[in-house]
């Protein structure tokens, strides 16, 4: 009888948290794992192992839903196929800069990067990637976006239509479901936990800035396109999920998250967030969609973008008459109209002007960083967008 008894109590266990090929070892609901499996061995090629390690990651969700959340198969096969969609794709930029600045902080410390912490860092990395789905996804319906990363956006999809709003929410689930189950059993889980907290806010406040940047009963008022607004937009909305996360997950997971330490990471990040932001305006207005994955919106949305910005801060009476007869509508002659007067003010060298004023301020903080911060850990993300294209 007690054999039966053991047999089904293991048996129970089975159903409940079935093994899986994924990065944790059986971990109970909302339990961090103590005894992770991580791979013994990765590909050679950096961005393929760091896909794998979301295919595995991807392999953990799904069991979990299956086993310890009783969601049938219609269920789990959505939510993969939504993590396909939008969590993959992209440039990788945020998530592979927690790897880098790991190997550089480990190399300043004479020793190469581990499999182990290529894979932990890895899993920080696509936490970033997760939440970035996360803003951009929602990002997406709340702008009424066509396109994104080169394919519909994921609400346009019939089958999908607000229903992504949910799928947000999912996706900014699964980011702290990740990091209790990985990370849960360190010492730094904390500081961990109230940092992505605290970054997920401040994007949001950043995305609240944005969309009441104009009243919201239709009527345009570009009064309210000031200087001071567009940079609190940007410092919080890109700035530090897009900069400041990745290197403070690097920082952290190195143990090197103490406050003084990340408080010189914030300031950088900020500085290298607004030029970044800069650089996607203009892209947006001027990029080739083919290259940049989107078409951009800026101008039919009625955003408050650097070029509109700067454009009312130096516009002749007929200049601010054009835009305000044609920014914020959606007809081709109104947006191309918008766009021929950013040429005809020179916005386009005046962002080239902007961009070496910016580089030379980054430069000057990176001068003056303390002899414990290695500076190629911002300097690998600076070097990333720095005249970027896309």
């Amino acid at each position: 009888m007690a054999i039966g008894l053991v047999a089904g109590i293991l048996l129970a266990v089975a159903v409940l948290y079935p093994k899986t090929g994924g990065l944790k070892a059986g971990a109970g609901k909302n339990k961090p794992d103590t005894d992770l499996s991580y791979p013994a061995t990765l590909p050679t090629d950096e961005k393929e192992a760091f896909n794998e390690i979301c295919d595995r990651l991807t392999e953990d969700i799904l069991a979990e839903l299956q086993g310890t959340y009783d969601m049938p198969k219609e269920a789990v096969d959505w939510v993969e196929k939504m993590i396909e969609y939008n969590v993959k794709g992209g440039k990788l930029n945020r998530g592979l800069t927690v790897v880098s600045v790991k190997r550089t902080i480990d190399a300043a410390k004479g020793k190469p990067l581990s499999t182990r912490e290529f894979a932990r860092a890895a899993v920080l990395g696509w936490c970033i990637e997760w939440l970035q789905a996360f803003f951009l996804v929602a990002d997406d319906v709340m702008d009424d976006s066509v396109t994104r990363r080169g394919q519909p956006c994921w609400f346009r999809l019939p089958q999908v239509k607000l229903i992504a709003v949910n799928d947000s929410f999912i996706l900014e689930s699964n980011v702290f479901q990740i990091l209790r189950r990985h990370f849960g059993h360190e010492a730094f889980y904390t500081t961990l936990f109230d940092l992505f907290r605290e970054v997920t806010l401040q994007t949001e406040l950043g995305q609240l800035l944005d969309l009441t940047s104009q009243p919201t009963d239709g009527q345009i008022d570009l009064h309210r396109f000031t200087l001071q607004r567009y940079q609190l937009i940007v410092k919080y909305k890109t700035a530090f999920y897009t900069f400041y996360l990745p290197i403070a997950c690097g920082l952290i997971l190195s143990g090197m998250g103490q406050p003084g330490a990340l408080a010189t990471a914030r300031r950088v990040c900020v500085l290298m967030g607004e030029y970044f932001q800069v650089q996607d305006d203009v892209l947006d207005s001027f990029g080739d969609p083919k290259v940049i994955g989107k078409v951009g919106t800026d101008i039919q949305d009625n955003k408050c973008s650097w070029l509109v910005v700067q454009a009312l801060d130096k516009a002749t009476p007929a200049q601010r008459k054009v835009l305000e007869t044609h920014y914020g509508k959606h007809e081709e002659a109104s947006v191309a109209a918008v766009k021929a007067l950013y040429r005809a003010m020179g916005l386009e060298a005046l962002f080239k002007q902007y961009e070496e004023q910016s580089y030379a301020a980054i430069q000057a903080e990176l001068d003056a960083l303390p002899a414990d911060i290695p500076r190629p850990i911002f300097e690998i993300l600076l070097k990333k967008i720095y005249k970027r294209s896309k």
